[in-house]
This record gives structure tokens, sequence and C-alpha cells, in this order.
């Protein structure tokens, strides 16, 4: 079959890397999509606007549907030898060299693709300070407290007659200001400190806290079997340096005893063997909410459930505050999340359980069931409006299980996401030619 009797099947290679449904990409260059499933079955013939406005929504050249990876390719080996600069290559016979040696060619082609968006990712992280919230909160906070010092000491200096009482509250102040001062200069030098004794870096409370639970297996014995308090389990873990993660910390314990208490991890244990990780059976057996009961699953020793099991937490501002990891759904160290994890819709339907069958592009071909629920923080109140956490597990989905339906593509954030053409989509991504 000629190269471009092949352009439909193209469209279609390239709609699924995309993401697209058949429907939405008819949907965008205004036609049927009946009329496209006869274009990407080759049963009709496609050139002009149509062409152009396929190109363009599929993030490709149209050259890349009519003539196929072999124009492409060479078009590639051509870019690489102007880049090359000073290096002589042969422009004009780039076609003969990818007949010749298809592999080498594709091998030069990628490596210069590859380099190309080695420099992108290079300069774009050059920009951390602007983008790293906690480095810029940290520096803010160093250099208000340097201020607040430098002009008590200008008022102490430069005022003789100074009633013994004021000039009492000044050095308190002064006093005050450079512990502030200590505590998060050294907290920002510990942030940044990225020698090979400092392999887990941490900084800021929250990811002090993830690593002394995750350090743990997201399991504590002792408060399983009251032996022990949540504040003595903060005080001694070395984990937490600062004060603000010993508070965070207090509370992700407190709440896990609270879970522990009404969920015994005996009777948990059968009531799983009875009824599996469904949570709606778990949370009318335990007479619990059902973020309760993501919280208690997420907590399981590894032995107890049949596959390790992820959680989020995030209050109503769509912040995270909290994360169990778990492998294959990248999650991001900073910045904003996906806004298509089913997490953030839960949000806007309180009380509402939802279940997404969800995939992360680029990251492997693994696919997880995310269960949400939004539930009230506190007891309601006439004069203040509710607040609500939303609470997600995450369950990996067996790779012989085709019971879900529709898979919804999601990532990790905007920065590092792949996919192309995405509604959510607030900035364009670092990675979005390929990494």
């Amino acid at each position: 079959m000629a190269r471009d009797t092949l352009t439909g099947s193209r469209i279609r290679e390239r709609r699924l890397i995309a993401g697209l449904r058949q429907a939405e990409l008819a949907r965008q260059v205004e036609i049927s999509a009946s009329y496209l499933n006869l274009i990407e079955h080759n049963r009709r013939r496609i050139g002009g606007k149509l062409l152009l406005d396929i190109a363009q929504v599929l993030g490709v050249e149209p050259s890349m549907l009519t003539q196929g990876a072999e124009a492409a390719l060479i078009a590639t080996l051509r870019e690489a030898a102007a880049d090359a600069g000073a290096v002589a290559a042969e422009i004009d016979r780039a076609d003969e060299f990818a007949g010749r040696f298809p592999g080498w060619a594709e091998v030069l082609a990628g490596e210069h693709r590859r380099i190309a968006s080695l420099e992108r990712t290079v300069e774009t992280l050059s920009d951390r300070l602007t983008h790293d919230p906690h480095l810029a909160a940290s520096l803010h906070e160093v250099l208000s407290t340097a201020a607040a010092i430098r002009s008590t000491a200008s008022i102490l200096a430069e005022t003789d007659e100074l009633e013994q009482e004021w000039r009492d509250r000044f050095h308190k102040n002064l006093n005050e200001d450079s512990l502030r001062l200590a505590e998060s200069s050294k907290a920002l030098v510990a942030y940044l400190d990225e020698t090979e004794q400092a392999e887990d870096r941490r900084g800021a409370p929250q990811e002090e806290v993830e690593a002394f639970v995750a350090g743990r297996g997201h399991h504590f014995d002792a408060l399983e079997e009251g032996s022990a308090a949540p504040d003595n389990l903060v005080q001694a873990a070395p984990e937490l340096t600062s004060r603000a993660a010993r508070l965070i910390g207090r509370d992700v314990l407190t709440r896990y005893a609270e879970d522990a208490q009404k969920m015994p991890l005996a009777a948990f244990r059968d009531a799983l063997a009875r009824f599996g990780p469904d949570p709606i059976a778990l949370a009318e057996r335990f007479g619990v909410n059902l973020s309760a009961v993501f919280r208690r699953l997420a907590a399981m020793p590894h032995e107890v459930l049949p596959s390790e099991v992820g959680l989020v937490v995030c209050d109503a501002s769509g912040s995270i505050i909290y994360r169990k990891q778990i492998e294959g759904f990248a999650m991001p160290r900073f910045g904003a999340s996906c806004p298509l994890w089913p997490i953030f819709a839960a949000l806007s339907r309180p009380m509402v359980p939802l279940r997404r069958r969800v995939s992360q592009l680029g990251r492997s071909a693994m696919q997880f069931d995310c269960l949400a629920v939004a539930e009230p923080v506190s007891a309601p109140e006439f004069d203040s409006d509710p607040l609500f956490n939303s609470t997600m597990l995450i369950l990996p989905v067996p790779t012989d299980d085709d019971s879900g339906g529709n898979v919804q593509p999601v990532g990790s954030s905007c920065r590092v996401c792949p996919r192309g053409n995405c509604r959510a989509r607030r900035e364009p991504s670092i990675l979005s030619e390929g990494f």
C-alpha cells in the first residue's frame, strides 16, 4: 500500500498517543465521528484544511500524517546536521543515509531529539527559585525577620532617651526575632543541602512527616496496641526536626490512633476477609465515614491486602496535606497536582463517593481505581461555612481486569505531563515534545 494511502492509519495512531477519543477529535475539527472513522480506516481520502486542522489538534506536522515517519526522520537528520555547526555533514544525502542505514538513522534522530529536550528541561529547571514555593516562603521568612531585627536594632541605637520598659521590650523582640532567623536559616540550609549525605533531602514540614510515616511502613504497632501516645512517638522521631513538622505529625498520628480505636486491627482483618476491600461495606460494618476507611486501608500491613494502596488527602483549597505514594502513580513534590484527579471532583460534590478508573500517560501501562469522597472536618455551625477535606484511595487494577469501562487519562502536574490537548492544562509541559 502506498504511503499516501495510509494517512488515516497515521491519524488514528497519533490520536491514540495523544489520549484523544475519536468523538473528541471529530468535535474539535468539526466533522462527524462516523466520517472520522472512515478516514482512520483509509476509506476516505483527506487533505487541505481538514488535514491541517487534524494535525494542529494532534500537535504534529501535516507531513507526519501524509508521508509517515520516513519524511519526519529525514527532516530530523537534516536538523541535526544543521545544529552541528562546524561539523561538516552531507545534508543533501540525508535521505540516502536513512534508506541505507535506517536503524542508525533512528538512533541519531532520537539522540538529537533527546538532547534538544534535555536542553529545554535544564533551561526550565534553572528557574527553580521562582517555581519552588518552599524556597520562596523560606527566603521571604529570612528577609522579613532580618528586616525586623534591623528595625529594632536601629531604634535602640539611635534613641538615647528610652524608658527601661520599652528598652526591655525591644530587647525581648530582638531575642525572639533572632531565634526565628536562626531556625528559618537552618531549615533553608538543610533544604538546599544536596550533598551525598543528604540522599533523602527534606525541609518542608509536610515532607518530614511523610518521610517519618513512610519509614515505618505507614503502620504503627504501638498505636494499634495502645502502648504509646502520639506525642511520645513524635518526640522520639529523629525525622521530625522542626516544630511545624512535629505538630503536623502529632495530628496525623492522633487521627491514626482514633481510626485504630474505631476499627481495631483484628476486627478489620476479619471484615476484610468477609467483604474484601469494599469501603462502603467496611464503613457500614464499623459505623464510620468513608474517609476513615480509606485511611485505615492505607495503614494496613503489606500482608493484609492483596496489593499496595495509595492515599491522598487535600483540603478545600485543593492543597495536598497528606499522601501515601504508590508505585506507578506519580504525585508532584511541589506545585499543584493534576486537576483531573477524582479527589478534586469530589470537592464539588460533598458527601458523594466517586469511583474513576485512571491511567497516567507516559508512566506505564498500569491503571488505577481511584475512590474519592469529600467530607466535613468539623461539626456544622449556623454562622460559618462548612470545611471539607477530600480523601482519595488509589487501588492498582490487575492487568487482566477490563471491567472498568472508560479510563480517564490523568497526569501528575502540568509541568511534567506529556499529554497534549488537555482541557485542564494550566501551563505548557517541559516534556511536551518527548523526554
